[in-house]
């Protein structure tokens, strides 16, 4: 019953996953104008998300998260459906800040009813299954998007997308029972700061931002490097796979790890970051082929142990009628990675080449590892 009702929430992930990355793929070849335009229309989605989600995940704990999931679902397709009547290349703008903006709701919604619906001893299970069918999103985005703009551009793209996040909804308006909000003691700005600013929320978080700006950067900076060794695009398409796949097949067992005590979070949190490590390092000395695709099985393997145990790690510190907040505040640290990580690392290697920025991540993850290891329980 518990897999039943949960699986809808599981395939939110993946729209919103799918969503960002086919489109985000493929905006490269679109009639952007300018590079500063495609970098906004690059930056717009996950801009939205960081604006917002703290906000719908107040909402969330206010009128239950059933309604902001389905909510959220429903502006999804209808952001997505408008470019499609719009028939404007202009509107891809607007398009990607509604998307944005409708994701910002019924991600943190659905995170928060995995925690409520999944019993506790199957948190780690619940969040891996989450992160995986994200991690397919992620994966077949760019490979599904290009299908689609290839047949039919970017209007059966958006058409796609808007089907696809209706079936969701509906799906989730059959199966998943409705979550009633919690009673709340009156909390005030210097409680919700104590709160997030507790070791408890700040250590599974910052490991979350940490793990997503690594998986950000294997994605962007991988073939980037594959590259520059004389690989081709099957090569470097190759290595995204492989990173992409580790990350999705790693979380459900290390959620099922957590879930029966082989796998303290902290351990596991700590010894992800130092695998994802070690995979740039491998990628800044090897940058062949080899090199490339042992590089994206360790930074994928490390990421996909890292996120079920550092969201289940927030749910067990959360009090039930808050995880809407904790979620959405959480989520916009993995959003703060997702940009922060390709920008460190390109900042770097503007000065001291790519395998300079590997490096650089290298040791941020390297600390935060650590951090994690030595943190007081």
């Amino acid at each position: 019953m518990i897999a039943r009702n949960v699986t809808p929430l599981y395939a939110a992930g993946f729209v919103t996953a799918f969503g960002a990355h086919s489109i985000a793929a493929s905006l490269g070849g679109y009639e952007h104008g300018s590079l500063l335009t495609l970098g906004i229309l690059l930056a717009i989605y996950d801009g939205a998300e960081i604006v917002l989600k703290p906000v719908f995940g107040a909402v969330v704990d206010r009128i239950g998260p059933r309604p902001v999931l389905l909510g959220g679902l429903l502006a999804f397709a209808l952001a997505s459906a408008a470019f499609v009547f719009a028939g404007e290349p202009g509107a891809v703008g607007l398009t990607r800040f509604g998307q944005g903006a409708a994701a910002a709701a019924f991600s943190p919604a659905a995170s928060a009813m995995v925690a409520r619906l999944a019993p506790k001893a199957r948190h780690g299970r619940a969040f891996g299954s989450y992160g995986a069918w994200k991690g397919l999103g992620y994966a077949l985005g760019p490979v599904l998007g290009g299908v689609l703009i290839t047949v039919g551009g970017f209007p059966l793209l958006f058409a796609t997308l808007a089907g696809l996040a209706l079936a969701v909804a509906v799906w989730a308006l059959v199966a998943v029972p409705a979550v009633e909000p919690l009673p709340k003691v009156r909390q005030t700005v210097l409680d919700l700061a104590r709160r997030i600013s507790s070791p408890g929320f700040l250590r599974p978080t910052g490991t979350l931002a940490a793990s997503t700006a690594a998986l950000a950067v294997g994605v962007g900076f991988l073939p980037v490097q594959g590259a520059a060794a004389g690989l081709g695009t099957v090569a470097t398409g190759a290595a995204v796979s492989v990173l992409a796949a580790a990350a999705a097949v790693v979380q459900p067992y290390a959620g099922r790890a957590r879930d029966a005590g082989r796998l303290s979070e902290k351990v596991g949190m700590a010894a992800g970051l130092a695998l994802a490590a070690v995979g740039f390092v491998v990628a800044a000395a090897l940058p062949g082929l080899v090199g490339i695709l042992v590089a994206a099985l360790a930074i994928g393997a490390g990421t996909g142990v890292v996120t079920p145990l550092g969201f289940a790690a927030l749910a067990a510190v959360t009090p039930p009628e808050r995880l809407g907040q904790t979620m959405g505040s959480a989520e916009v640290g993995r959003e703060l990675g997702d940009a922060g990580g390709p920008l460190l690392v390109g900042g770097i290697a503007v000065a001291a080449g790519l395998a300079g920025g590997f490096l650089g991540l290298t040791a941020v993850l390297v600390v935060t590892a650590v951090a994690v290891a030595s943190s007081v329980e």
